[in-house]
């Protein structure tokens, strides 16, 4: 069931930009044209004849573009769907649909309906919105990396169980925590008489199997995503402290490094890049917790492993008063994760470009991949490391003739 408006007075050659509000069950537009006039208006539910019904609405208009807010979540079935179909897709991200609305005449008022408006007026107003791709070589390598950092986490979860269980039947405490072979070897000197003590060797015994059984499909995942990574022509294994699960997490998460206009900007997405906090003659810069955590994370293991590492505990190596070591340890590790961030984006920038080259020299037949051009700005190495930390302002107006950027929708 919907209810939509139309307006038959307008021209059937404008340009419709449908401003999309995912949900798990139902699915909201508000179509207007590049004039902002309002085309029309719909609910309609996440089933087979829901979408064939909105499908239908939009296709009265020969030039449309849809306009997804969390294309790569909420929104990642249905976006997958339309563009399978031939449809335009541009991603919208949340805060700016959130900051749209806030500004709005709405009084930040917070529903379905209100959250179209602001997503289409967003679409409209700026023209920095990435259209959204598919590859399938990108889609399968992020469902390997999920998997096994599901697998993983469920590894780490038993050996913790089993490393309580230790502590209770043995005598003295726990042992150091130890690989899955060292504990199965403990657990082999255990003889428990009582019938609790026996329950517990029993259970140690099932949490170890599960989590020798989890190790193997582990492995068996890394080296899969290590030949995806391989087959997509990626040399990001090479650099020190990036193996094969955080390369396939990099490659997945980012997609086309063409989306990021510098290294400050791709360092801004990953959380590296500082935020300005000064005022007046104090000039300083805080930690961000802002961008995709989990490349994040993978930067923070990088950095973690290399030899230049800062040294993990604060009275290691770092000659300052005692109540300033571990904060310049701290600093230490962010400038360095700064610094791995360039390196990555780099060897991406670089992989980038030979695939191009060679698609380019494939002959008769071959499709030129995105240009990243705007990336070569990035690519010397520079010694500043809070210089340009964050993206400019962005354009208030759209100019619907233009391009939009491609975005892999397996990027994050």
């Amino acid at each position: 069931m919907h209810e939509a408006q139309h307006d038959e007075e307008l021209g059937a050659g404008d340009v419709v930009i449908i401003g999309v509000d995912p949900h798990k069950a139902s699915v909201t537009i508000e179509a207007r044209d590049t004039r902002e006039i309002l085309r029309a208006t719909g609910t309609f539910p996440t089933t087979t004849a829901g979408h064939a019904a909105m499908v239908k609405l939009a296709r009265q208009w020969p030039r449309r573009v849809w306009a997804v807010e969390g294309a790569r979540g909420v929104g990642r079935a249905l976006v997958a769907r339309l563009v399978a179909n031939g449809e335009r897709v541009v991603d919208v991200p949340a805060k700016l649909s959130a900051r749209s609305r806030v500004f709005d005449t709405g009084q930040g008022r917070k529903t379905d309906s209100h959250d179209a408006h602001a997503i289409v007026m967003v679409a409209l107003r700026d023209k920095r919105l990435r259209e959204v791709v598919i590859d399938e070589d990108l889609e399968v390598l992020r469902l390997l990396v999920d998997r096994r950092d599901e697998l993983a986490a469920a590894r780490t979860q038993a050996l913790n169980r089993a490393h309580r269980l230790f502590a209770e039947v043995t005598p003295g405490g726990a042992p150091t925590k130890k690989s899955i072979a060292q504990y199965q070897a403990l657990l082999a000197g255990i003889r428990p008489r009582d019938g609790a003590g026996k329950v517990r060797r029993r259970m140690l015994s099932e949490e170890l199997t599960e989590a020798h059984r989890l190790d193997v499909r582990v492995k068996e995942l890394t080296a899969e995503i290590k030949a995806a990574v391989l087959a997509r022509g990626s040399h990001l294994m090479d650099l020190p402290g990036i193996g094969p699960a955080g390369a396939g997490r990099i490659l997945a998460d980012v997609g086309n490094v063409a989306r990021f206009p510098s290294r400050h900007h791709f360092a801004s997405w990953t959380g590296t890049a500082p935020i300005d906090a000064s005022s007046g003659a104090h000039q300083r810069h805080r930690l961000s917790r802002a961008g995709n955590r989990r490349l994040n994370h993978v930067l923070h293991i990088a950095a973690t492993v290399r030899p230049d590492a800062p040294p993990r505990h604060p009275r290691q190596g770092v000659l300052r008063p005692q109540e300033g070591r571990r904060q310049a340890t701290l600093e230490a590790m962010r400038c360095l994760k700064r610094r791995l961030s360039d390196v990555v984006y780099r060897q991406l920038v670089k992989d980038a470009v030979v695939a191009e080259i060679a698609t380019m020299n494939a002959g008769p037949g071959g499709h030129g991949g995105a240009t990243v051009q705007s990336s070569a700005a990035g690519l010397p190495p520079h010694t500043g490391t809070l210089d340009q930390p964050l993206p400019g302002p962005a354009p208030s107006t759209l100019d619907p003739t233009t391009t939009a950027r491609q975005v892999s929708i397996t990027a994050g």
